[in-house]
C-alpha cells in the first residue's frame, strides 16, 4: 500500500504561519499536521505502508530540510519516501500526476491539510473508497451522492442545490490508483480556460461513469486546518482527543515556577513557565518561556517569548517577542510585539 499526499500548496489562508513553515509541518497539539495526518493513516488501515509520495510545490519557497523532514517521517512508519513537485498550481488532479510513478498498485490518497480519528476498514471488493462526514453547510464542501446500494454515483463541489450532507475530507482509497491515472492523463489533454484547473474529482467521476464501484467512507473526527481560527480550534479539539486516549502531552523536561498548567495542554521540552496560568487547552512549542501571563485556547510554537499577556483564542509563530495588551492575537515568526 501506498500513501499519496498532495501538499503543494502555499497555504495562503493560514499566512503568516505559512511564510517560513509549510502548512502541513505546522505543529497542533505538539505534532506537524503531515505527521498525525500519516500515523493515523497507518495505523487505521492495518496494512503495511511501502511507500509515502509527498508532491511539494516550488523548492525556492523552503529549503532541503522539508524534504528531510518528510524522508525522516516515511521511514518512521517503514516505508520509502518519494518526493515530487508540482511547480505550476494547476488543481488537485494535475498535483496527483506530477507523483506519475508512483500511481501504480493500491493506494490512499491524502490531502495534508486534515487531520481525521478513523478505522479506515478497506473493502477488497470495491474500486475506490471516499472517507466523507456529515456537515451542517454542505454548500461550503465538496459533497458525495450516494445510492441505496450505498455507492458514490456523483461528487459537486460546493452545490447550489441540496445534493447531500456527506463533505468528502480529502481522503481516498484506489485498489488500483493506475485507472485513476489513466483517467487524468486524458483529462490533461483537455483545453481549460484561464483560471480553471484540473481536479482529482472528474478523474473519479469519471471512474464512475465508467462503472468502478466507489463507496463511501466515514470518520469518527475531520478536523481542518485551513485559517488561524480553525486551526486554534482543531488544536483544541486534538488535546481533547489526545488526552482521552491517554497520550502523554506534557514533558517533564521543562521549567515551571509557581505556575499552574490546567489540562489538558501540550507543553515541550525546555519551556519554561514562570508565574502564568496555562490551560486549557493550549500547546506551547519547545524552548518557549512564558512569564507574568494567562493563557487558554491558544496555540504557540518554538523559541518564543511571552511576557504580561492575558490570551485567548490565539496563535503565535516561533521566535517570537510578545510583551503587549492584547486579548487575542495571530502573529506569525520572528515577530516583535512590544
Amino acid at each position: 500500500m501506498k500513501i499519496i499526499v498532495p501538499m503543494a500548496g502555499r497555504g495562503s489562508r493560514l499566512r503568516p504561519h505559512t511564510l517560513t513553515v509549510p502548512k502541513p509541518l505546522i505543529p497542533v497539539a505538539g505534532s506537524p499536521i503531515v505527521n498525525q495526518l500519516i500515523y493515523t493513516i497507518a495505523k487505521a488501515i492495518k496494512t503495511p505502508i511501502d511507500e509515502v509520495a509527498f508532491i511539494l510545490g516550488d523548492p525556492a519557497f523552503f529549503d532541503n530540510n522539508l524534504e528531510k523532514s518528510l524522508i525522516k517521517l516515511a521511514t518512521s512508519i517503514g516505508a520509502k519516501a518519494k518526493i515530487y513537485r508540482q511547480l505550476v498550481p494547476l488543481g488537485t488532479g494535475h498535483a496527483l500526476m506530477c507523483a506519475s510513478p508512483s500511481l501504480r498498485g493500491p493506494a490512499i490518497v491524502a490531502f495534508a491539510d486534515t487531520l481525521i480519528r478513523a478505522d479506515l476498514d478497506i473493502n477488497p471488493k470495491v474500486d475506490g473508497i471516499i472517507w466523507a462526514k456529515k456537515v451542517k453547510n454542505p454548500e461550503a464542501y465538496g459533497v458525495i451522492e450516494i445510492n441505496k446500494n450505498n455507492e458514490v454515483i456523483n461528487l459537486v463541489e460546493k452545490p447550489s442545490n441540496y445534493i447531500s450532507n456527506l463533505a468528502a475530507i480529502g481522503v481516498y482509497y484506489f485498489k488500483n490508483i493506475e485507472i485513476l491515472k489513466n483517467k487524468l492523463e486524458t483529462i490533461l489533454k483537455l483545453n481549460k480556460n484561464l483560471g480553471e484547473e484540473y481536479q482529482i474529482n472528474e478523474g473519479i467521476t469519471s471512474m464512475i461513469q465508467d462503472g468502478y464501484k466507489i463507496n463511501p467512507g466515514s470518520v469518527s473526527e475531520w478536523m481542518d486546518c485551513g485559517n488561524s481560527k480553525i486551526t486554534i480550534e482543531t488544536n483544541t479539539k486534538m488535546l481533547k482527543i489526545l488526552n482521552e486516549e491517554d497520550v502523554c502531552l506534557i514533558t517533564s523536561e521543562f521549567k515551571q515556577i509557581n505556575s499552574k498548567v490546567i489540562p489538558p495542554c501540550f507543553i515541550g521540552k525546555g519551556c519554561e513557565i514562570i508565574n502564568s496560568e496555562i490551560g486549557p487547552y493550549v500547546s506551547i512549542g519547545e524552548n518557549t518561556k512564558v512569564e507574568n501571563s494567562k493563557i487558554n485556547n491558544s496555540l504557540i510554537q518554538n523559541n518564543t517569548i511571552i511576557k504580561n499577556a492575558d490570551l485567548s483564542q490565539s496563535m503565535i509563530g516561533n521566535n517570537v517577542f510578545f510583551d503587549k495588551n492584547y486579548k487575542s492575537i495571530s502573529i506569525g515568526d520572528f515577530s516583535q510585539l512590544i
